[in-house]
Parts: C-alpha cells; structure tokens; sequence
C-alpha cells in the first residue's frame, strides 16, 4: 500500500488521529501527501467525505487537491469541502450571515470598491487625504482586521494618537457603510465567520460536528484571524494536521504571523511532527545553495532538503556594469539555451523583488524578439471595462450596493453628471434609504430638474429590466447587460483603437461566464461573482503557454522552472534597506530568497549590476549578502569580473568614460587614490557605514584602479565593500 511514497509521506498519510504538523520542504510532494491522506480517510476508515475540511490559499491550488482527490477515490469527492479560507468562508457565511445583521445575497468589494467607500468615508469626516490617504487608512483597516480588531476597538486602543485616531473614525464609518450596502470587503470575508462562531455558539458547534477532520495547507502563511478559524473549527475533534514550511514564509508584510507554526504544538499539545525531507525538484547543487543559505536564519525549524538528483551546473553568477547590462545577458543567455539546449520559452522564469524591475526585461526581450508574459501586472478583472459589466452584475445581484450604482449611473453616458449623483446622495441619505431606491421617489423633490428626473427615471425602468432577467444564465445575462445598457455599441462607435481591445476584452468575459457555467457545480450568479473577487494571479497562470515568464519572487510561490534567473541580487534592493535594521525583516528576506532559489530545476542564474537606475537616479549597490552566503563549492561566477570604466581609467581614457556615463570618474578615482595616500583606508581604521554600523578594516586592496576594502562590521560581519562607491565615513 502507498508504495509510491517514501517514508515520511507514507507516515503522514497513516498518521490521523490527533493534532499533525508536518513539515514539508519546497518541492517535497506535500500535495501528494495530502491527496493520500485524505483518500485513507475515506477508502481505509470509512470516514465520510462531507466530514473533510481541507483549506488552501489559491484556488489553483485548490482546484488541482480536488482532481487529484477525485481521481483517487471518484465522485465522493464532490461532497468534500477542498477549498481556500476565503471561499469556504463565503459558504459559511451564505447561510449564517443572517444572524450578524446582513442579507444572505452580500456582495463582496474588491479593492477598487473599497478605495472608493473609504474615500467617501475621508470625505464626510473632513479627513485631510493630503495628510492621511486612502491607502494608509485601507492598511490599516486590513491589518486590524487580520488581527481581529474591531472599530471599536481599534479606537480605544488609540485613544491617545491624532492620526490612528482619525483612522479610528474612518474605520467606524467604513463598516457602517458596508453594512448599509449588505457588503463585505476581502478582509470582513474571515473575520465576519470567526465573529459570527463567537457570537453564536450553536453555529459554531453545528461546524464542529460537521468536520471532524481539518487540514490546513501553507500554515506559515495564516494570520491571527485565520489561526482563530482554524483553532474552532479542529477545537471539538482535535484531528488537525497541517502542513507548511516555516522556511517559506514571506507574507509576514501581510499579516502572516510565523509563530503560528513554530509553536504549533505548544498550541496542540500532543502533536506528531512529520518531516518531509526528500526534495523530488531541483537538482543537488540548487538544493545545497539554499539550504546553506537558510540555515543563517535563527528564526526556525531544524530539517535539510536532500535529493537523490545528480549535482548539476554550479549555480551562475553574474557581475553586470548596468541594469541595461544585466537585461542584455539573461535575453542573450534565454536565445543561447533555447538555440544550442532545446529549451522552450516557458522553461524560462526571471524572478525580481519589485514589478518596477520588469521593464529593463521587457526592453531586451522586445529588441531580439522574445515573447514574453508578466504575472503580477494589471489583472484582467481589474481593467475598466470589465469592472464596468461586473459593477452591472453585482448591483443586479444586490441592490443596495450604492459604490457598484454610481460606478455605472453615468456609464455609458447617460446625462447623469456627478452634480445629480451628489443631490441623490443627499436625498436618499435623508431619507436614510439606498440610492437606487431614491430614485422612485425623485419627482416629490424641487432639486431635481426635469431633465434630471427624465435620465434618472430612464436608468430606472432599464435596471429594472434587466432585474427581471437575473434567472438567465451567467453569460447570457451578460450578453443582456452588453446590448441594453448601450455599453457595447458606443465602443463599436469608437474611432479609438484602444477600444477595440476593451471589445475583445468584453467578449473574453463572456467566454470567461461560458466557461464558469460549463464547469461549475454552482452556476449561480452569486457564485460567480465570488469566483471572480476571489481570483488571484496565481490562478490565472497558465503553464502550457509558451512564453518567458517574469514576476516577483512572491508571485512566484507555489511554481517551478527548469530555468530561474534571479536578478537585482544586490543590498539595498534584495535585500531591502530597511532588512539591515531588523532582524525579523531579513530573516524574512532571506526566506524569500530561499523561495527563489527553490523555484529553479535544472539552472539557476543570480545576477546584480554595479550601478542601477533607481527613480530617475544612478545608484551602486553592493553584491547580496545572500550571494555571499551561498558556499563558495556551489557557485561560479561567469561574465567580465571588471567594470568597462576600470578597463577605460587604466588606459587614462576618462574623456571617452565623460562621453558615455556623463560622470567625472577621473575625480572618483583620483579621491580613491587620495583616501589611501591620506594613510585612511588601511588595516585598523573605524568606519561607520549608512546601513552596517562601525566596523574595523582588515584588508585594503587596490588594482590600481579602485581600492576593495574587507570590513569587519560591529553587528553585521564581514563585507566586501568598494572604497569609491561605498557610504563610508572614517572615525
């Protein structure tokens, strides 16, 4: 039985009774581990499928558990709940949420909503947006909520801060507001089910009783709020097992709380702790490369990958002059492997720490010709035109959503100008009803001009039209909504060729709707309307498309490549400057890079340039410390070791380096000769570097052409730093 698995997998699976950790490396067949597990519950010991509660992050990942499951163990997997946090809350809530004070037909606001209800909000309250923005507030509701801080508890907490003060209020009134259009935010989607099983026990025990096994995957990843779930949910039965990798935790920006997992079985006492060691993906200089990274990290717990892979190529890296440079090679290097290797575009991943990264790539790959793909840009449901058919499918869906009808009141135009929207606004808010309703009531107020009343009334009757088809099927409601609101035939009238995309963009919505009705179970409109808010990037990423793909190293989670370049591999950007003065920020920085590293099958490229231009600025940065940390057996570095402008300074051509960089770097480097002359950059001179702190000089090199000190930092160790660049003061 299970013979495919190895031992540890195998242990896992047979391992069901009580509170499991399971500690499962990148690439170690955690999901098969899984899948096994959850099909010898229901085949072997007879536990019923609907008893199952199995929780992920993305719907990709979801969906992917499912089939597997399904093919295990046939159609009995339809009656398991195998979903992610957000949608099994959703369920939950479309049948309790009565009880909080809401209708069961919610709608949910995405992030443009919210920054619009939010708005509203600093409006009304007369909130400086100069001073405080609607960022900032959105944030801070976020993480209030990921932290189970209610309004009014956010507000007594900061009693006694101006402008956590001003959020407070804000906070008040933005609940308020999504109360009174029976909305939630993403947000509310956890805490509203963790606040409705605290309020009502009965609920709360009718879910513990309904699941008697719970299985959480990506545990590093969850907040108090979800942590909070989770601990009712498994509180009855106690059979809970998760699954998770305290060296892939990146989201602690987020709210992510690490602790949750390192003190899993302090929070469970008696847990069985399972370690999925053997690494089924990379090959073993890759897998080395980051293990002995990772291990610099204190914060953790203590397991090595291993692999039964041959070696393979050192992991590669490569020193650019620039970041036009460093874009150059990797577009020259993808052609070579694809040319002389047989590579196919998707084999490729460049892996960046900020979208601003992509386009120096997008530059080299237009000039010779490589197709390409960004994941993390903008997201098809994000573009206007789409949130314009949805913000009709979600009014038509609930009614009382006021931020989905002003979106749409005047779209296409219709002579409702903001003008008419705000004296609405002012009515229906007197008359303390939603604005839709106002608007049947419009002919008793003077306010409101003939003209007015005629185009209100007019998007009235149309509304109501459409309502009364709401019992068509997803896309053809669609389809309705496209023809009666004018919205598709002003773009065919359009000169502008960017419209003709937003057409395409409108029929690829419409196949979207097709598609969903095709392969859902549930082919309501209020799910799919929870299908679209709760999309992430992750699961619209198609892996058979032959193209490079670039993102940052956070969307790339979860996915692998037989060719990773990891680039702008330099301090200061990766990692951040802000890691030098916290521990827990580089630690996570560190454990992001791990992600990376652990991404690549067969190559692994690291690349940083000695200059960069960051914000309209050239800068230079040093090499990683991540690079360096990385033993010296597993790496190889490949390329010219020595800047174009060193070359061009030895042989005294500084007039042609002011022609090509516009920069004096005769005076740079005659300024470098003066510090040690002056007898300052030598063994046993104190400096104090920006971000490392005081450390001593232990060894000054020079070529002739720079000097490269090593520095012995007070609280940051060795570096290598060079004199003519580095932010150094001599003390």
């Amino acid at each position: 039985m299970y013979d495919n698995l190895n031992n540890e997998q195998k242990e896992a699976v047979l391992t069901t009774q009580g509170p499991v950790l399971i500690l499962a490396g990148a690439g170690s067949g955690k999901t098969t581990a899984i899948v096994n597990r959850i099909a010898h519950l229901i085949k072997d010991l007879g536990v019923y499928p609907s008893q199952i509660l199995a929780i992920t992050f993305t719907n990709k990942a979801s969906q992917e558990m499912k089939n597997r499951v399904k093919n295990l163990i046939g159609e009995d997997a339809i009656n398991m709940w195998v979903t992610t946090f957000h949608a099994s809350c959703v369920r939950i809530l479309r049948r309790e949420i009565d009880k909080l004070g809401y209708t069961k037909n919610f709608i949910i606001y995405d992030t443009y909503d919210q920054k619009t209800l939010i708005k509203d909000c600093i409006k009304e309250l007369g909130i400086n947006d100069k001073e405080i923005t609607d960022k900032e507030i959105k944030n801070k509701i976020g993480e209030a909520k990921d932290n189970l801080i209610s309004p009014d508890e956010f507000k007594n907490i900061n009693q006694g801060n101006y402008r956590n003060n001003k959020i407070a209020d804000a906070y008040l009134l933005y609940q308020k507001k999504l109360k009174l259009n029976n909305a939630v935010d993403f947000d509310d989607i956890i805490c509203k089910t963790v606040e409705l099983f605290i309020k009502n026990p009965e609920v709360l025990s009718f879910y513990q009783r309904k699941f008697k096994y719970v299985m959480v995957d990506e545990y590093q990843d969850t907040n108090k709020a979800q942590y909070e779930l989770v601990y009712l949910l498994a509180k009855e039965h106690k059979n809970i097992c998760v699954v998770g990798d305290d060296d892939q935790c990146i989201y602690e920006w987020r709210g992510a709380n690490i602790r949750n997992i390192l003190d899993f079985e302090k929070d469970y006492p008696g847990t069985k702790i399972i370690k999925l060691e053997q690494n089924y993906r990379s090959k073993s200089n890759i897998l080395n490369a980051a293990n002995g990274m990772i291990v610099k990290n204190h914060n953790r717990k203590d397991k090595t990958l291993r692999t039964e892979k041959e070696a393979g190529d050192k992991i590669k890296i490569y020193k650019a002059y620039s970041d036009i440079n460093e874009g150059s090679f990797i577009a020259g290097q993808i052609k070579k492997l694809i040319d002389q290797d047989g590579k196919n575009l998707k084999d490729f991943a460049i892996l960046y720490r900020t979208n601003a990264q992509s386009r120096i790539f997008e530059d080299s790959f237009n000039r010779i010709g490589i197709p390409y793909r960004i994941l993390g840009g903008l997201k098809f449901y994000d573009r206007k035109e789409i949130k314009d058919i949805l913000s009709y499918v979600k009014f038509l869906y609930n009614s009382s959503d006021d931020v989905s009808l002003r979106r749409i009141i005047n779209v296409p135009k219709r002579s409702i100008g903001d003008t008419t929207v705000a004296k609405l606004q002012e009515f229906a808010s007197n008359l303390d009803i939603p604005l839709f309703e106002a608007i049947d009531f419009i002919n008793q107020d003077e306010k409101f001009s003939s003209r007015n009343t005629t185009a209100l009334n007019k998007f009235y009757q149309m509304i109501l039209n459409l309502k009364s088809k709401t019992e068509l099927s997803v896309p053809e409601l669609i389809t309705e909504i496209l023809k009666d609101t004018g919205y598709l035939e002003e773009l065919k009238k359009s000169p502008d060729v960017e419209d003709r995309s937003r057409i395409e963009n409108l029929e690829e919505l419409v196949s979207a709707a097709a598609q969903f009705d095709e392969s859902s179970e549930d082919k309501s409109l209020e799910a799919f309307l929870e299908k679209v808010t709760l999309v992430s990037d992750i699961d619209n990423y198609d892996e058979t498309a032959d193209t490079v793909v670039l993102m940052t190293v956070h969307s790339a989670k979860g996915l692998e490549f037989p060719v990773v370049f990891m680039v702008g591999m330099e301090n200061g950007l990766f990692p951040g400057t802000s890691s030098f003065d916290n521990i827990e920020e580089m630690e996570e920085s560190r454990r992001l890079c791990y992600v990376g590293i652990t991404r690549a099958k067969e190559l692994l490229y690291m690349s940083h340039a000695t200059t960069r231009t960051v914000f309209g600025r050239t800068s230079s940065y040093a090499i990683s410390d991540f690079i360096e940390e990385i033993p010296k057996d597993l790496k190889i570095y490949i390329g010219e070791e020595t800047p174009v402008y060193h070359k061009m300074v030895k042989e005294d051509s500084v007039h042609s380096l002011r022609s090509l960089y516009k920069t004096d770097l005769k005076d740079k480097v005659e300024t470098v000769i003066k510090h040690k002359d002056d007898g300052k950059a030598i063994p046993g001179q104190k400096v104090k570097h920006i971000k490392f702190g005081v450390g001593t000089i232990i060894k000054a090199d020079s070529d002739g052409n720079c000097v490269k000190l090593t520095i012995a930092f007070d609280n940051m160790g060795i570096k290598t730093l060079m004199l003519d660049i580095a932010p150094l003061e001599f003390i």
